[in-house]
C-alpha cells in the first residue's frame, strides 16, 4: 500500500509476521495491507491516492527467508514455489483509535484467510503511546501481589487445588487447611473448577476463606487464593464481590473464555489482582505456521489489565520447549511503554517441582514470579507441609546459588523430595 514516507508524526501501529505465500511476496504483502485497511478486491474510484496515503496500511519491511515446494496450510493459491518471509506492516492510529478489540480485527483479522496466504503467524507488535493512555494496565503487578500475600522476597510458592474437579466445598476447604498450615503463599482453582452443582462457587469461597482468614489471624500473613470467577460478565462481577467480601485477595479468569471485553470490564470493576489463565493457548500457537507468538499476544492482556499471566514452565507436560517458555516469561516483564511499563507477574506451572528452580531463576534473572506445583507438593512422602517446605527450599538454594544436592544435606524436606521429584 505504499511506503511510510509522508505519514508525518502521526502514531502508527506496527505488527510483524512470518508469512508464507505462493504469490510474489511483495504483491502478497500489498494484498494483505490493502485487505486490512482501505483496499478491496477491486479498485474503487473513491480510494484516492490521498485516502490511501492517509488510511492505508504500509509495507514497512519484507525480508525473504526461504522457499519450499509445498504449502504449509491448505486452501491457498496453487504454486510451484512457496516463499517464506518476515513482514512488517503499519497502520495509522486514526483508522481505529486506541481500541483493543478493533486492534485485534486489524492485526489478526481476515488476513489469515486470504488465498495468497499459505502460512501466517503474528510475531510481535509495537503499539503507540495512545494505547497506554486509553488502558490502565495492571493495577497490582508484583508490588501489589507481594503486599497482599506478605511475601517480601523470593517467588510466591503456590499450588493448584487437586484433583482439578470432583471435590466438594468442604473437601476443598480441608485441602486448603493443609496448605495454609504448611505455609503456602498462593493457591489457585483449576481452570476447570467454576460453579458446578457439586462445588458451588459461593459455598466454596465461604468455606475456603474461613480457613484462610483463621490461619491469617494466627500467623499474621494471609495466603493468596485465586478463585476462578470465569463466567458471564455479571457473574464475574458478582463473584469478585463475594471474594472481596470474604476477605479474599485474588480472582482468576480464563482469558480465551471471557474475551477482551470481559477482561477490560472486569478490570474496571475489580479491586483485586486478576490472575490470568491462558487455557486454550495451544490452538492459537501450536502450529509454527499459523497463529500467534506469545510476545505479541501477551501485550493485549497486559493492556487490558491482568496482573498475573501464565507462561507454562520449564520441562513442562505440554508442547512448549524451554526456549519458548523462557521467551514468554521475559516478554511479560519487558516494558510495554517507556513511561508505563505495565509489567505483570509470570506464573510458572505444569509439572513443576524444585528441580526446575535453578534453571528458572537463571533464565528469568529474578524471583519476581509465582511458581505453582501440584504433584510436586502433594506427592511429598511426608505430607503437604513438607512438600511446600521442600519447594521453598529448592528456590532458596537457587537464589543462593547452591546446588540442590548440597543444600538438601541440611534440609530434610528437600532431601526427601529429591527421591520422588
Amino acid at each position: 500500500m505504499g511506503t511510510s514516507s509522508g505519514v508525518g508524526a502521526t502514531e502508527r501501529i506496527h505488527a510483524t509476521y512470518w508469512l508464507e505465500t505462493g504469490d510474489d511476496p511483495l504483491h502478497a504483502a500489498e494484498v494483505i495491507a490493502g485487505e486490512q485497511s482501505s483496499g478491496t478486491f477491486l479498485k474503487l474510484a473513491n480510494e484516492t491516492p490521498e485516502l490511501k496515503a492517509r488510511s492505508g496500511a504500509v509495507v514497512e519491511k519484507l525480508d525473504v527467508l526461504g522457499t519450499s515446494a509445498t504449502p504449509s496450510l491448505p486452501g491457498g493459491m496453487a504454486s510451484k514455489v512457496y516463499t517464506q518471509c518476515k513482514l512488517e506492516l503499519s497502520w495509522p492510529i486514526e483508522n481505529i483509535g486506541p481500541c483493543l478489540p478493533n486492534l485485534m480485527s486489524t492485526v489478526a483479522g481476515n488476513l489469515f484467510e486470504l488465498r495468497q496466504v499459505s502460512g501466517l503467524r503474528i510475531l510481535d507488535m509495537q503499539l503507540p503511546p495512545s494505547f497506554a493512555a486509553a488502558y490502565p494496565g495492571p493495577a497490582f503487578g508484583m508490588p501489589g501481589t507481594r503486599q497482599l500475600s506478605g511475601v517480601a522476597h523470593g517467588p510466591l510458592i503456590g499450588t493448584i487445588i487437586k484433583p482439578s474437579v470432583g471435590l466438594n466445598p468442604a473437601e476443598t476447604a480441608e485441602q486448603v487447611q493443609q496448605l495454609v498450615d504448611g505455609g503456602i503463599d498462593f493457591i489457585k482453582d483449576d481452570e476447570l473448577q467454576a460453579d458446578g452443582p457439586h462445588c458451588p462457587f459461593d459455598e466454596r469461597v465461604t468455606r475456603v476463606m474461613r480457613v484462610v482468614n483463621e490461619a491469617a489471624q494466627k500467623t499474621g500473613r494471609k495466603a493468596m487464593v485465586a478463585f476462578n470467577i470465569t463466567g458471564d460478565l455479571d457473574q464475574m462481577k458478582r463473584r469478585h464481590d463475594l471474594v472481596l467480601a470474604h476477605g479474599g485477595t485474588c480472582v482468576m479468569v480464563c482469558l480465551n473464555s471471557v474475551g477482551l471485553v470481559g477482561v477490560t470490564e472486569l478490570r474496571k470493576h475489580s479491586t483485586l489482582p486478576l490472575h490470568a489463565h491462558r487455557a486454550g493457548w495451544g490452538y492459537l500457537s501450536r502450529s509454527p505456521q499459523l497463529g500467534w507468538d506469545f510476545a505479541a499476544w501477551q501485550q493485549i492482556w497486559r493492556l487490558a489489565g491482568v496482573d498475573h499471566l501464565h507462561v507454562n514452565g520449564l520441562r513442562n507436560k505440554f508442547s512448549d520447549p524451554d526456549s519458548v517458555v523462557v521467551e514468554a516469561a521475559q516478554s511479560v516483564v519487558k516494558p510495554l511503554f517507556k513511561h508505563q511499563p505495565m509489567t505483570v507477574v509470570p506464573v510458572f506451572s505444569s509439572a513443576q517441582t524444585g528441580l526446575q528452580a535453578h534453571d528458572t531463576y537463571a533464565a528469568v534473572g529474578s524471583a519476581d514470579l509465582i511458581v505453582t506445583a501440584g504433584g510436586g507438593i502433594f506427592g511429598h512422602p511426608d505430607g503437604v507441609a513438607a512438600g511446600v517446605t521442600a519447594l521453598r527450599q529448592a528456590w532458596d538454594a537457587a537464589i543462593e546459588g547452591t546446588a540442590l544436592t548440597h543444600y538438601a544435606q541440611q534440609h530434610p524436606e528437600l532431601q526427601r523430595a529429591l527421591t520422588f521429584w
